[in-house]
């Protein structure tokens, strides 16, 4: 059971950081690009930073309960799972390469957690 909760830590993790990832490319078009004085009081901009907070101190936990060689490279999914919003809400070609790289990432997830 605590493995488990372990995993769902990291996962919670994950989705924070693709999530504020999101917020940040949401806030950079709403603001026009990289000008620095719009982007500090961009609702959007400012959203992610807090979940990048939060994200760390959930990484700071999930790290006090799994091996560094283990969590890290689980991060990976992150890739897998931005893609989903990168169709959908950015509308984002998805290409079969792409999709090749997240077969490969999704192989090394399983490897990992079955060492």
């Amino acid at each position: 059971m605590d493995k488990t909760i372990s995993y769902l830590m990291l996962f919670g993790n994950i989705l924070l950081l693709v999530t504020g990832q999101v917020l940040f490319k949401i806030g950079l078009a709403r603001t026009g690009g990289l000008h620095w004085s719009k982007l500090a009081t961009s609702p959007a901009v400012i959203g992610g930073i807090a979940l990048y907070g939060v994200a760390t101190l959930l990484w700071f936990a999930v790290l006090s309960r799994l091996p560094l060689s283990v969590a890290y490279p689980l991060q990976a999914l992150a890739y897998v799972l931005a893609l989903l919003p990168a169709y959908f809400l950015f509308h984002e070609t998805i290409t079969w390469t792409k999709l090749l790289g997240v077969f490969v990432i999704l192989l090394g997830v399983v490897l990992l957690a079955r060492s």
